[in-house]
């Protein structure tokens, strides 16, 4: 791995580490998106500047932390045209079950990716 790389990838995992304290709280959301059949795919916008995607879950000056989180679907992102639609397919066939696992978009100095972190089961 290059140097870059795995400052990248380090990046991640303290951006993975921050989402700990809000775990339970995506999972709540991502729970009531599927059981509401607003959506099979929940995704949360992780995120430091202001954004037009998802609904706000936390907002990080209010609650005095590192990111933002707004809760977003493939729908949404497929009509913004971030997921273009040729690319669907692909997509779901990458998206993690929702039921063990979070589909997080990453929006950082290091662009914009996608992670699928497990959820916790308690």
């Amino acid at each position: 791995m290059m140097e870059d790389e795995i400052k990248d990838v380090e990046k991640l995992m303290i951006i993975e580490n921050d989402l700990q304290k809000y775990h339970t709280l995506l999972s709540k959301a991502s729970d009531e998106i599927l059981d509401k059949e607003v959506s099979k795919y929940p995704i949360f916008v992780i995120h430091k500047q202001d954004i037009a995607l998802g609904v706000p879950l936390v907002v990080r000056e209010k609650h005095e932390t590192n990111w933002s989180i707004h809760v977003s679907t493939l729908e949404e992102f497929s009509v913004k045209k971030l997921i273009l639609k040729n690319k669907l397919d692909s997509f779901r066939e990458t998206y993690k079950n929702p039921k063990t696992h979070l589909c997080i978009f990453v929006l950082s100095d290091i662009g914009a990716q996608f992670l699928f972190i497990p959820r916790i089961v308690s």
